[in-house]
C-alpha cells in the first residue's frame, strides 16, 4: 500500500512538472518560466524572421521600415500589443535584459543562448538607428496615433510607417542616454563570445552618449504627439544621462564617465524603477563598486540604493509602497506589473551583492539582510507565476490558469497560415477584438499588466491597463527567474 501511495505521489508530481506550473519543493517552475520568457521576445519580433523562429504563428512584418527616410530600419521589437517600434522602451528592455544576462547568465544554462539572441535582435536594430545617418538618431517607426486606431496583424500593416529621429536641433538626451546604456550593457554580454560585435556596440554607445551629453533636451519636447502620452519622458532626461554614463563607465572603466556623472549633482530619490525613471537602477548599478569593489568613491550610490530599498520594504518605517492583500507590490493602476518586475530585479540584484559580502543595513529600526530583499523578490515572482488569491499565472502559457484574452493584435487575430486573406485596419475589431473567445494564438511568456489593487483580474481584451503585455515587463523578470531557477 505504501509503495502504491509513493507511486501515486510521483505520478502527480510528474504531471504538475509537465504542465510547467510547479518545480522543486512546491515552488513555481522558474526554469520553465525562464524558457517561456524568451519565446515571448520571438513573438514581438519585427522584420524578417530567421529560420530558427519557434513562434510559428508570426511571420515577416515591417520590411519597408525606414524607407520613408531612405534608410533600413527593419528589425527590433513591437513594444506591446500594437505594431509600433518605440525605441525608448525598446532600449530599456535591451539594457535590463543585458544586465540580467551579465548578473545571472551563469544560472541560465542552455537559455543563455536565447538571452543573447533576444538582446541581439534589439541591438542590431538600435545600431541601424544610430549609424544610418550622421547627426541623426532614429528613435521610432510607425505613427502611434494611426496605428492605435487599427486592429490588424503586424504582417498586414497598411498604416504609414513614419520614422522619427532626434538631432542637434531636435535633441533627445533621454532616448539617446537609454540607447547608449543598452549598447554599452550589450557590449559586455558579447565581449567574449563576439569581440568584433562587442567593439561595434561600445563604439556606437560612446558616440550616442556624446550626443546625449552635448545636445541637452527631452525627446518628448522634440517629438510631441509621436511619443506622448505613450512613452513621454515624464522624469526628464537627467536620469538617462546618469544611467547611460553608469553603463559606459562599467563597460569602459573610463574616468570621463565617472567624472561626468558626478557633475550631475543631487539625484532624485524615487520609489519606482521603470522604462522612464532610471535613478534607482543607476544607484544599484553604481553601488556594485562600493559593495563588491569596496571603492569609497561609490559610497553615495550605495546609500541611495539602500534608501530606495527602505521605500520598498513593507515593514520599513520609510516605506512608500502599497501592497495588495495578496502581497503584490502595487505602484500604479496602469500596467502595475511593469513596476513590480523592475523593482524585483533591483531587490534580487542588490540582495545578491549584499550576500556576496555578507552586508546588512538598517531602515530606521528595521534590520535588513540579503534575505529580506531576496525573500520579498521571491514573493513577487511567485505571485506573478500563480501563487496569489485567484491562482492566476500572469505569464501567458505558464501553469494551469493564465490570461486567455490579452490585449495584443497578433495574438488575438488568426495567423496567416489560418487566414491568408489580409485583415485591414478596421477588419479585426468586430469578429476578433470584441469577441469573448480566447485568443487563437498563445503568446507564450508574455506578462500582462496584471491584477487590480484588490487582486482581481477580469481577463478582458479591451482592458489594456491590465491585459496588455509589454517587452519591458518580461525583460525585467528574466534575471530574477534565472536567479531562483538555480
Amino acid at each position: 500500500m505504501a509503495k502504491a501511495n509513493i507511486l501515486l505521489v510521483f505520478l502527480c508530481s510528474l504531471g504538475l512538472l509537465l504542465l510547467g506550473g510547479v518545480g522543486v519543493e512546491g515552488n513555481p517552475n522558474y526554469r520553465d518560466a525562464l524558457q517561456k520568457s524568451f519565446l515571448f521576445f520571438q513573438g514581438q519580433r519585427s522584420g524578417k524572421l530567421p529560420a530558427n523562429q519557434k513562434v510559428s504563428w508570426r511571420s515577416n512584418s515591417g520590411l519597408s521600415d525606414g524607407s520613408l527616410d531612405h534608410v533600413d530600419l527593419t528589425g527590433g521589437y513591437y513594444d506591446a500589443g500594437d505594431n509600433v517600434k518605440f525605441n525608448f522602451p525598446m532600449a530599456f528592455t535591451t539594457t535590463i535584459l543585458s544586465w540580467g544576462t551579465l548578473e545571472y547568465g551563469k544560472r541560465m544554462g542552455p537559455q543563455l543562448q536565447e538571452a543573447r539572441a533576444a538582446i541581439r535582435w534589439a541591438t542590431d536594430y538600435l545600431l541601424k538607428c544610430a549609424n544610418s545617418k550622421p547627426g541623426k538618431l532614429y528613435v521610432g517607426v510607425g505613427d502611434p496615433n494611426v496605428d492605435h486606431k487599427c486592429w490588424e496583424r503586424p504582417e498586414d500593416m497598411d498604416t504609414v510607417r513614419t520614422v522619427y529621429s532626434v538631432s542637434s536641433s531636435n535633441p533627445g538626451s533621454d532616448v539617446a542616454g537609454e540607447t547608449a546604456a543598452a549598447l554599452a550593457a550589450a557590449s559586455l554580454v558579447f565581449r567574449r563570445v563576439d569581440p568584433k560585435y562587442s567593439r561595434l556596440l561600445l563604439q556606437t554607445a560612446r558616440k550616442v552618449m556624446a550626443f546625449a551629453i552635448q545636445y541637452r533636451g527631452a525627446y518628448s519636447d522634440s517629438l510631441g504627439s509621436a511619443v506622448c502620452p505613450f512613452y513621454c519622458s515624464y522624469s526628464g532626461y537627467k536620469d538617462e544621462l546618469l544611467w547611460g554614463a553608469a553603463w559606459l563607465f562599467r563597460a569602459t572603466n573610463d574616468a570621463y564617465y565617472y567624472n561626468f556623472l558626478k557633475t550631475l549633482g543631487a539625484d532624485d530619490q524615487p520609489d519606482i524603477f521603470s522604462w522612464d525613471n532610471k535613478y534607482a537602477g543607476a544607484h544599484v548599478l553604481l553601488s556594485r563598486m562600493a559593495l563588491l569593489g569596496k571603492d569609497k568613491n561609490f559610497e553615495q550610490f550605495k546609500q541611495e540604493a539602500e534608501s530606495f530599498m527602505c521605500r520598498i520594504l513593507p515593514n520599513s518605517p520609510y516605506s512608500t509602497t502599497q501592497y495588495t492583500q495578496g502581497g503584490l507590490m502595487y505602484k500604479l493602476p496602469e500596467s502595475n506589473l511593469q513596476y513590480v518586475t523592475s523593482i524585483t530585479f533591483l531587490l534580487t540584484t542588490y540582495g545578491k551583492y549584499m550576500k556576496a559580502k555578507k552586508q546588512t543595513f538598517n531602515c530606521g529600526s528595521l534590520f535588513v539582510t540579503p534575505k529580506s530583499l531576496i525573500g520579498l523578490a521571491k514573493r513577487q515572482v511567485d505571485y506573478i507565476l500563480g501563487e496569489n488569491p485567484i491562482k492566476m499565472s500572469y505569464m501567458v502559457g505558464f501553469g494551469r490558469n493564465f490570461p486567455k484574452r490579452i490585449h495584443h493584435r497578433g495574438s488575438s487575430l488568426p495567423s496567416l497560415a489560418k487566414h491568408p486573406q489580409s485583415i485591414g485596419c478596421d477588419g479585426g475589431f468586430q469578429p476578433y477584438f470584441y469577441s469573448s473567445n480566447p485568443n487563437p494564438n498563445i503568446l507564450v511568456g508574455a506578462i500582462v499588466g496584471g491584477p487590480n489593487q484588490n487582486d482581481g483580474f477580469p481577463d478582458d481584451r479591451s482592458d489594456y491597463s491590465h491585459s496588455e503585455p509589454s517587452t519591458y515587463i518580461t525583460a525585467a523578470l528574466v534575471g530574477p527567474l534565472a536567479y531562483f531557477s538555480h
